[in-house]
């Protein structure tokens, strides 16, 4: 028998009060130290990034500032990433799950104002609005065409989900633990529509979405996806609010907002 000591068993049931905060990365070197840098301390208990394949140096640079790394050895999209995000987070035991773009678009010093929310149970799931004024938003270096399309979807989303929220498509969010263990997320896209799923289902296994104001961070370091593919994104975000609605008529079925049954 081999004398090597065996792997620490998986922490699988939650550890009160536990904060983990999930980074998807991809080619965030630039950004990554001054969005962790603004992290209050004493806020969080962990700090995971998943790498997608990044060509530059985000994950020595991860690995430098003491985060958690994880790098995938084939680019899974930006909804594969999260996908390995909050199974480590929930693996590790995490209360509430924090995830932010680690581009430094959104204040990470919101973080703990968030969590709190989450912990008072006035929500179950905290988004990081970036528009509290047209003018804000576009002194903050939102282009004006993404400025638009936003306030398009933001008021259909809101309309054909029952909310009243200011940014439907933040890269700022904060979840309980049983908002990840309650939605079939595994079944989202790998793709950028994932976010717009996922809240399309937190709605409808009935759990409650709210937001704060977060400054919006506009510069060429950031991450950000390009006309073509923000096309693509808001149909298809359309798409999924038809599925919502053929699926609570029960017109339709649909993987997304169908729970597996119990093993």
């Amino acid at each position: 028998m081999s004398d090597a000591p065996a792997d620490p068993p998986v922490v699988s049931q939650t550890v009160p009060g536990r904060v983990v905060a999930v980074m998807p990365a991809y080619n965030a070197a630039r950004t990554l130290k001054q969005t962790v840098d603004d992290i209050p301390d004493g806020t969080v208990d962990e700090i995971v990034l998943v790498d997608d394949c990044s060509s530059d140096d985000t994950v020595a640079l991860a690995r430098d500032l003491g985060l958690t790394v994880i790098p995938h050895e084939t680019n899974l999209g930006y909804g594969g990433n999260q996908k390995t995000c909050y199974r480590t987070a929930l693996d590790s035991g995490a209360e509430f799950i924090v995830m932010i773009h680690p581009d430094y678009q959104y204040d990470s010093r919101v973080i703990p104002v968030a969590v709190e929310i989450l912990r008072l149970g006035i929500c179950d799931v905290v988004l990081g609005s970036r528009i509290r004024t047209r003018r804000e938003a576009l002194d903050g270096g939102m282009p004006g065409w993404k400025y638009i399309a936003n306030r398009f979807l933001t008021t259909t989303e809101n309309i054909a989900l029952g909310q009243n929220l200011g940014d439907f498509h933040s890269g700022f969010r904060a979840y309980r633990r049983e908002v990840l263990e309650t939605i079939p997320w595994q079944n989202n896209t790998d793709d950028f529509a994932f976010d717009s799923q996922f809240l399309a289902q937190s709605v409808y296994f009935g759990f409650k979405l709210g937001d704060i104001p977060v400054p919006v961070r506009y510069f060429d370091e950031m991450s950000s996806i390009n006309f073509s593919r923000s096309v693509k994104y808001g149909n298809t975000t359309l798409l999924i609010l038809a599925q919502y609605w053929l699926q609570k008529l029960g017109l339709g079925r649909f993987d997304i907002f169908t729970k597996p049954p119990p093993m």
